[in-house]
């Protein structure tokens, strides 16, 4: 604790510019010195300025597919699978996991001897009635497994059956968190002070505020070194930099592109970009007349030049997309670029009969993408184009989006999963309807990808299906997303992750 505070407050005494907003707004990040009471060998304390507020810490609940949710739900409880760093899957509280023939059963194989922060022991039963609770709750994290169920065959084996072959039930099982069986469905007052298996506990909760971690001591793997792990919501960006700067907080990311060099000057940082299963997705909507046509679709994607755009406004976190979802996710299969050419695209357009004089409505949310859009109505402006940006709010942009109130959607659109069935396989089939398009033969290359749980076969799939998609420009794909960190150079054992959930566990101060 010492060395963090000493290395603290040289920071701030090398820093000469004037901080007193940014100080005042996160005096609370101050570290303290406290007892060993939760899990021996604590070095220090971290403090965390997340990308986004946590508002609650039920991982069933209405709020457990956020961002803030997931990220405070991974280290407090245990679940089945976990993807690593880089989106691979391992085992958590199962040891092993199979399918049966037809991929429409899995059976999940329970580690032993694993315990509850209250010293309960974790079973089977704890298992299935948090899957129930979940479906129950119909949270965002149910709608990956509509018609599911799941059973107790022993003590230490469950069984999840789907109504239809689904390969990518483990990877969807990323985002399901085991409670202890008596959590009720309306249970607040539990999340006050949850009992968990992950390796933290919580000290303290303000949602929307702060969260504060402390080690688990009854963890069954190697306990955090760390004495307590802060995650405080600030949501100013000049405020975040200037407590990164200063020491007072430890680990920021989800950095602009613009902030990256003046982070990287400072000898007392690490900062690094690491791609994400997140990309850039422009839909357009294939029921409106305008866009029925492939070749019109396929001519308006010609006529942005979203190389440049990339290269001016994220030239550290973007590049060319060259799929339907990133290259860290399973089934990604690189497709043949679209190159830009505005003479081509307007000579398209024209042989189409497309009609100039009618506005594109191309709908988004959040202004920080707005640049990036603006940039995308000046080039389709070039070629006659016209195009109506329709910044909104994010309940009437997902309400209009189900609703195909649009011409073309912008989203930046994520695969927690790391598997292209809950990207391509659950929004792509004719069913889904997401976008206006349908295509038999893309629909039976889906459902044949999601009923083998051969990952080279679904790759292969997947493959056939991208093209289909990128052939029949169900959309624009203009860029992939990598998330830009930095952290004091003081924490060792920090390792950025591929979803913007990084894991506390394992980091470490200078001086443990």
């Amino acid at each position: 604790m010492a060395k963090t505070r000493a290395y603290r407050r040289s920071r701030l005494i090398r820093l000469t510019t004037s901080l007193t907003a940014g100080a005042a707004l996160l005096a609370a990040c101050s570290t303290a010195s406290g007892g060993d009471d939760n899990g021996g060998g604590a070095s220090g304390d971290v403090t965390v300025a997340g990308t986004y507020p946590i508002e609650s810490l039920d991982p069933h609940g209405a709020q457990g597919a956020s961002t803030g949710t997931q990220l405070a739900a991974q280290e407090i409880f245990g679940r089945l699978v976990r993807p690593d760093a880089d989106g691979t899957l391992k085992g958590d509280l199962a040891t092993a996991w199979k399918p049966n023939k037809d991929v429409t059963q899995w059976t999940f194989t329970l580690r032993s001897g694993v315990t509850f922060s209250d010293g309960s022991p974790l079973d089977a039963d704890d298992v299935v009635a948090s899957f129930q609770r979940m479906i129950t709750l119909n949270g965002p994290n149910a709608g990956n497994f509509p018609g599911c169920t799941m059973t107790k065959v022993s003590p230490t084996e469950v069984v999840l059956r789907s109504p239809a072959p689904d390969a990518s039930v483990p990877g969807k099982l990323g985002t399901f968190y085991v409670l202890p069986s008596g959590v009720g469905k309306e249970d607040t007052a539990f999340f006050n002070h949850p009992v968990g298996s992950g390796p933290f506990t919580v000290d303290a909760f303000t949602p929307g505020q702060s969260l504060v971690l402390v080690p688990n001591g009854k963890y069954r793997g190697t306990k955090p070194e760390l004495h307590r792990v802060t995650v405080r919501n600030v949501p100013d960006l000049s405020a975040r930099m200037t407590a990164l700067r200063t020491g007072e907080v430890d680990v920021v990311w989800g950095i602009p592109d613009d902030q990256l060099a003046s982070l990287k000057g400072d000898e007392d940082l690490t900062v690094r970009t690491v791609p994400s299963s997140a990309e850039f997705t422009m839909w357009f909507n294939s029921s409106t007349p305008a866009l029925k046509d492939a070749k019109v679709r396929r001519a308006i994607w010609q006529a942005v030049d979203f190389k440049t755009i990339i290269g001016k406004l994220y030239p550290e976190t973007g590049a060319p997309a060259d799929a339907p979802v990133t290259g860290v996710v399973l089934g990604h299969v690189p497709q043949p670029p679209v190159a830009y050419d505005p003479a081509a695209a307007k000579a398209a357009l024209t042989a189409a009969g497309f009609d100039f004089s009618k506005k594109l409505r191309l709908q988004f949310a959040n202004d920080e993408f707005r640049p990036f859009i603006q940039a995308v109505v000046s080039d389709l402006q070039k070629i006659g184009v016209r195009a109506d940006p329709l910044e909104k709010e994010q309940a009437a942009f997902t309400e209009d989006l189900l609703a195909l109130k649009w011409d073309i959607n912008f989203q930046q659109l994520a695969t927690p999963s790391y598997d292209a069935a809950s990207n391509l396989g659950r929004l792509y089939t004719c069913a889904a309807n997401r976008m206006g398009y349908c295509d038999k033969q893309l629909d039976g290359l889906l459902a044949s990808a999601g009923a083998t749980a051969d990952k080279h076969k679904r790759t292969e799939l997947y493959g056939e299906a991208s093209r289909i998609i990128w052939r029949d420009a169900v959309g624009m794909y203009p860029m992939s997303v990598s998330i830009a960190y930095a952290w004091n150079s003081h924490l060792n054992g920090f390792v950025p992750d591929a979803s913007g959930l990084p894991d506390f566990a394992g980091v470490r101060t200078d001086g443990s």
